[in-house]
């Protein structure tokens, strides 16, 4: 068997700046380039979650908060969150980079078909490693799987409130009210 060669954080950011990946959305996930794909089911999970954060967020001054096409560098690799918030204690300034190199205190990884387990898990081992809080929506089974650092996971259902913690203090959203159906 051949091992493939990893790709590295300076060959992935040379690849994804070429004229012909302008258009796409690429990560870099332990070690190889992945396309980004979603669905319009997904995509509107992920602005519900991304409208309900930016308003909380904005009423409090807590912090940023960006969408599927605010790009971060977790851990050496480059993810593109659904949903991620940043707060102003950490980042006051908006940052100009292709991929934040401030990762976020919370990001949200909205499920969509095209998604492989293993690269998911790598994510949110290393959202983990560095600090961040990791929501994982799966529009599917209509679960959020909520992951932080030195915490044990938890699964919420449909009859569960999903709760900021110490990210977002006093946030809270039915889950039944993240799923557009």
């Amino acid at each position: 068997m051949v091992a493939r060669q990893k790709t590295t954080a300076a060959d992935f950011d040379r690849i994804s700046s070429l004229p012909e990946n302008a258009d796409k959305r690429l990560e870099l996930i332990g070690g190889e380039i992945v396309e980004v794909v979603s669905n319009n089911y997904s995509s509107e999970t992920a602005a519900t979650l991304l409208a309900e954060i930016k308003v909380f967020a904005k009423q409090r001054a807590l912090g940023r908060v960006t969408g599927a096409d605010g790009d971060y560098m977790i851990a050496g690799e480059r993810y593109i969150p659904d949903v991620a918030f940043i707060s102003f204690d950490r980042q006051p300034d908006p940052s100009h980079e292709a991929y934040n190199s401030q990762p976020p205190d919370l990001a949200v990884e909205v499920l969509s078909p095209s998604d492989d387990e293993a690269k998911l898990r790598i994510k949110i081992v290393n959202y983990l490693r560095v600090g961040t809080v990791v929501w994982v929506v799966d529009p599917v089974k209509k679960l959020v799987e909520c992951y932080a650092p030195d915490a044990s996971p938890l699964t919420l259902g449909l009859d569960d409130t999903l709760q900021g913690g110490s990210v977002l203090p006093g946030f809270q959203m039915p889950v039944k009210d993240i799923f557009p159906d």
